[in-house]
């Protein structure tokens, strides 16, 4: 019985320790994802502006129809994914949920030579390698709060993947942050431009703006920059998902911890309780032995 206290004694502490892991883990995803949910914020203040800018001067190919390539719909030999999960684990399902996404539309959408995936996160690419997928890019080690510089490589490319016709469509799949509970698998289209609607122009429609140094080189520079920024924001919302699903793995594993500390405990408390019983057993035989 002492072999079975101790046995039971060390794995209260054992999971004593593990809580407090699992606990300090949880406050630092709380301070990232606090972090990371202004952040979101911010660049919901520079998107909102952008997104106005180049719905005015598109407002006539809204209206009228555009053969801008970042505009124009062509036939879709082959689809570009940029897939966002984490470059570990410890955030429960955040990875299982875009992971299982992803699989099921190349499953019922593709065969095997018209995707094409750009993984940004060491899990998903880990993923996609090992079943001998189409990883054309990867990015791994990103940061908590990833900048601009970091990512930009690796949006710019894909966009210039697109305007190069290496594919006809480029989607971002990645967990929305709804809030610190609950995350939504997105599967955005960023190109071509669909998504604007000439309706939340506040140009009028009979608007003849002045450019400089005209209107066609701006909307050279501008469609690809609000391409890019719609991905990066992509990537920021992602990010803050991540941390949220972080903290609720850590609260979980910690609660859990607790309960499992509770039920050893009236374990070795009964364990304890049947040592002594047995102990005074054995006295009171051995003293009425000697009666």
């Amino acid at each position: 019985m002492a072999g079975s206290l101790s046995e039971i004694k060390a794995k209260i502490i054992s999971t004593q320790k593990t809580s407090h892991i699992t606990g300090a883990m949880h406050m630092v995803s709380a301070s990232k994802l606090t972090k990371s949910e202004q952040a979101a914020k911010d660049f919901q203040v520079y998107a909102t502006k952008i997104r106005q800018i180049t719905t005015d001067l598109l407002h006539s190919d809204l209206v009228h129809g555009s053969n801008n390539p970042m505009l124009a719909t062509r036939p879709v030999k082959k689809t570009g994914y940029i897939v966002i999960t984490s470059d570990k684990g410890l955030v429960g399902g955040y990875n299982s949920k875009i992971l299982k996404a992803m699989m099921d539309i190349i499953e019922e959408y593709h065969n095997e030579d018209d995707y094409a995936i750009i993984s940004i996160g060491g899990v998903g690419s880990d993923f996609f390698k090992a079943r001998g997928m189409n990883v054309s890019f990867e990015l791994r080690g990103l940061e908590d709060h990833p900048s601009f510089e970091q990512v930009g490589q690796i949006i710019s490319q894909s966009v210039e993947m697109y305007k190069s016709e290496l594919f006809d469509e480029l989607y971002v799949c990645y967990n929305h942050h709804v809030n610190s509970l609950t995350s939504q698998v997105r599967v955005q289209q960023m190109l071509p431009i669909g998504d604007l609607d000439v309706e939340e122009s506040e140009a009028p429609a009979s608007a003849n703006f002045e450019l400089e140094p005209n209107r066609e080189a701006i909307l050279e520079q501008l469609l690809p920059q609000y391409t890019e920024s719609m991905i990066y924001g992509a990537i920021v919302d992602a990010k803050t998902a991540e941390h949220a699903a972080g903290m609720t793995a850590m609260q979980t594993a910690t609660d859990n911890a607790k309960n499992v500390i509770n039920e050893l405990t009236i374990q070795y408390n009964r364990a304890r309780q049947a040592a002594i019983t047995q102990e005074i057993t054995e006295i009171v035989a051995g003293a009425n032995a000697l009666e």
